[in-house]
């Protein structure tokens, strides 16, 4: 780090040597302030407590007070979680703490800021006290634009990192801490913890780790039911929803028993369990700020309101709770070395990501065909558009799939307006299509007697029963793999993370489909368009847009970059008429092989200009198509497994 780099050399007296071509007189480098205390693997004297007031839903503000033990007098400093898991990067929010104030035995205790580690606040311990307490409130979003939403006047989502300090210069998973918790009178809540008592409506939880506390986030709300999908199980998992409005907790048997199967199905897959219970938290809403984010024993997911009641239409939504509930295997259970840490201030490194998230988002795929929760013909669809992705996805020609592993850090998520070409979290789904690459070579070699399932239950499936992180290193991924057959594995990983080469779609073709175009969306993609009122023309003329012709895409040098569009602006008007999706579409159709002229009005801030776009390749999307006298290893992966 660049704070210890200028200590170290302000020790040395090194600091003082003036810049080349600079002045002596100039400015000197002063020294850095001294280190926050490195954590140390020993167990924190004494029990932290931590109350939540939650009961504020008209202005959304979490009302917090919360005891830290102190064993001497003296110099302290508390952390508030910065570098988070789940969001692999710095992204705890700071910002929203407001009204601390420190006290001993009742007594005023001041605290500073630290000038560089900002998310360390120093307190000097008097004389004789017993235990920090600390009084603050976390001032939740009330708008998106201040960041998301996590109350609602229905429904809210806890998470304790934002609403907690600890002490530095231990591992999290050595303090202990009893929560909390005041809700609104009358609501239910889920999340994975054990309640110890009850009065009125605070619950108080049984003591855990510190680490264990920010891994168990709470969603509560006035409407919820919880639904036990492993009946008589050798561990409890629970589905905890909340929702809207009440009629939108009506649930089918069969809906039921979909994601009861993929319980099953990732029990077959695995062949172990890493908790000793799990609970989806899933909020049914519009209304709380969308999400999905793994933890070991839980996930917190949001989906469309009418998840359940509207079944039909909400395919593109089902693919969430695969995903997240695999990554209690990959990437809590099994995690990337340089991922883990020991408390929330040391910095993550993320260069094994193509794992934890890459192989989790094919694995998410298969486990939601194989369980019934998406289709199969939707699966294949879902894969379709991945592929066509990054067929187009030209920023691969500069910039090598490892380094979009850095993207949490680098743009936590944050738009941008060329992302052909700058390439966003491509581990995520072009480390999918590796990884069906990895299984269907493994099938072929191997005459279908062994497959990525055997690598799952090898690599993720050790040591039954413990939830206990089990890190691993590049090497450990390619001896796995090789276990299950030999292969130079390492290079053939290498070549897909650090090449620059065609897009990786190898294993569809080994999988016995082939990627083809036609002028109507599969109906997967265009459950996607209803679902999210958008028009994807990626593959045409270079565009996507909102229900109201805002630009929310430019595909990188296609017809309409070319033309000077760009994200942001509106097209209002499609050959002379009032625009609209189908009027667009319609346009690009005629326009095929040069018969009419496809003409644009755009609106850019306070101007409009016609822009004209020279495309006559018609309407174009993407679709799986079988190759005939293949082995249809691609359906064989996606079907159930009986054992």
């Amino acid at each position: 780090m660049i704070r210890r780099t200028l200590t170290a050399l302000a020790v040395l007296g090194l600091a003082s040597i003036p810049a080349l071509a600079q002045e002596s007189a100039g400015p000197r480098v002063i020294p850095m302030p001294a280190e926050i205390p490195a954590a140390t693997d020993a167990p924190y004297p004494g029990l932290l407590t931590l109350t939540v007031d939650a009961t504020d839903l008209d202005r959304r503000i979490f009302r917090v007070k919360q005891t830290i033990p102190v064993s001497k007098a003296g110099p302290m400093v508390l952390l508030y979680p910065q570098w988070l898991p789940g969001k692999h990067g710095p992204r705890g929010e700071l910002e929203k703490v407001a009204g601390l104030t420190i006290t001993a035995g009742g007594k005023p205790v001041r605290w500073v800021r630290d000038p560089v580690e900002v998310y360390a606040f120093h307190v000097i311990v008097p004389e004789g006290a017993q235990a920090l307490e600390l009084a603050f409130q976390f001032l939740s979003a009330t708008a998106p634009d201040q960041g998301r939403v996590v109350v609602t006047r229905e429904m809210l989502n806890l998470q304790w990192n934002s609403t907690a300090f600890y002490p530095a210069g231990w591992y999290t998973r050595q303090i202990r801490i009893e929560p909390t918790v005041i809700l609104p009178k009358g609501w239910d809540f889920g999340v994975a913890l054990d309640v110890a008592k009850r009065d009125g409506d605070a619950t108080t939880f049984a003591p855990v780790s510190f680490e264990t506390l920010v891994d168990s986030p709470m969603f509560a709300g006035r409407y919820f039911r919880q639904i036990d999908l492993d009946p008589g199980g050798r561990s409890p998992v629970r589905l905890n929803i909340v929702a809207d409005r009440l009629e939108l907790l009506e649930i089918s048997d069969e809906q039921i028993q979909k994601h009861r199967n993929l319980v099953i199905q990732a029990d077959r897959l695995f062949g172990a369990r890493h908790f000793d219970r799990y609970d989806f938290l899933l909020a049914l809403t519009d209304r709380l700020g969308g999400i999905g984010l793994e933890h070991h024993r839980s996930s917190e997911n949001q989906v469309e309101p009418a998840y359940f009641t509207e079944w039909d239409r909400m395919a593109p939504e089902r693919n969430l709770l695969p995903h997240e509930y695999t990554h209690s295997w990959n990437g809590k259970f099994r995690r990337g070395a340089d991922l883990w840490t020991p408390d929330f201030s040391t910095p993550m490194r993320d260069s094994l990501m193509w794992v934890y998230e890459g192989q989790t988002q094919y694995w998410g795929y298969v486990l939601g065909a194989r369980s019934g929760l998406v289709s199969r013909q939707d699966t294949l669809d879902a894969i379709a558009g991945t592929a066509a992705a990054y067929e187009y996805r030209v920023g691969r020609q500069w910039r090598a799939l490892e380094d979009t592993t850095s993207d949490p850090i680098i743009s936590a998520r944050k738009p941008k307006g060329w992302l052909s070409w700058q390439r966003n979290e491509d581990y995520y789904s072009e480390g999918q299509l590796i990884w069906l690459d990895v299984d269907t070579l493994i099938r072929e070699r191997t005459g279908g007697k062994k497959s990525l399932d055997d690598f799952a239950r090898g690599f993720f499936g050790v040591n039954d029963g413990s939830w206990t992180p089990l890190t691993y290193q590049f090497d450990d991924v390619v001896a796995a793999l090789n276990a299950v057959t030999p292969y130079d594995w390492a290079g053939f990983l290498r070549t897909r993370l650090e090449g620059h080469g065609p897009a990786p779609l190898d294993g569809l073709a080994r999988g016995g489909y082939r990627l083809v175009w036609k002028d109507k969306p599969n109906a997967f993609a265009k459950a996607g368009e209803s679902l999210y009122k958008r028009t994807d023309l990626t593959y045409s003329i270079g565009l996507s847009l909102n229900s109201g012709g805002n630009v929310i895409g430019v595909q990188w040098d296609g017809p309409a970059f070319k033309a000077g569009l760009t994200v942001g602006m509106q097209v209002v008007a499609v050959n002379g008429e009032t625009w609209s999706a189908g009027r667009l579409k319609d346009m690009v159709t005629a326009a095929r092989d040069g018969a009419a002229p496809i003409e644009l009005i755009v609106k850019s801030g306070e101007q409009y200009r016609v822009v004209r776009l020279a495309w006559t390749g018609g309407l174009r999307f993407p679709h799986l198509e079988r190759i005939e006298g293949t082995p249809d290893r691609l359906g064989e992966i996606l079907t159930a497994r009986k054992k």
